[in-house]
């Protein structure tokens, strides 16, 4: 089972510089993501997502490498590309991976504007390495899945920094 973590830090900046640290992370194989999405409180109070994959321009890719393909078939490659690519972008548009969109939305309304946090579905994690790497952006846990023991080391490690 994933946990689910989400994080509010000062701004978009840190937020992103946390991101990049459990990227890092992952590449030493002491966490496993799911999914790692930054949800931006702007000026005007809407929130702003910024994902990891955009889904709208790898469907959009997709489509239109089979779109050609296809019209290869029917001999109009462009014609092919051109509607598979439309096809995929929106497909693309449509999908939605990970956490869910509205959820994240729904979380973030609770930040002042300027603030950002950090919404992160981990599958596996060696907690006794990633929690002091992570406790140098301190932040303010908003919401999680995990146990009440697991929630609480989970915020006095980033109350140390």
């Amino acid at each position: 089972m994933a946990d689910l973590i989400i994080v509010a830090y000062p701004d978009e900046k840190t937020a992103e510089a946390a991101r990049a640290k459990l990227m890092e992370l992952q590449k030493e194989y002491l966490i496993e993501l799911g999914d790692a999405v930054i949800a931006e409180r702007l000026a005007d109070g809407s929130v702003k997502l910024h994902q990891l994959i955009n889904t709208t321009a790898a469907g959009a890719a997709g489509g239109a490498m089979w779109g050609t393909l296809i019209g290869l078939l029917f001999l109009n490659p462009l014609l092919g590309a051109a509607a598979g690519a439309g096809a995929g972008a929106l497909s693309g548009y449509l999908t939605d991976v990970g956490i869910d969109d509205k959820f994240m939305k729904s979380a973030a309304e609770s930040l002042t504007p300027g603030q950002a946090a950090l919404c992160v579905l981990v599958r596996k994690v060696t907690a006794d390495k990633v929690l002091p790497a992570m406790a140098q952006f301190g932040g303010t846990v908003l919401r999680t899945n995990m146990t009440t023991e697991q929630e609480q080391k989970l915020r006095d490690a980033l109350k140390g920094a």
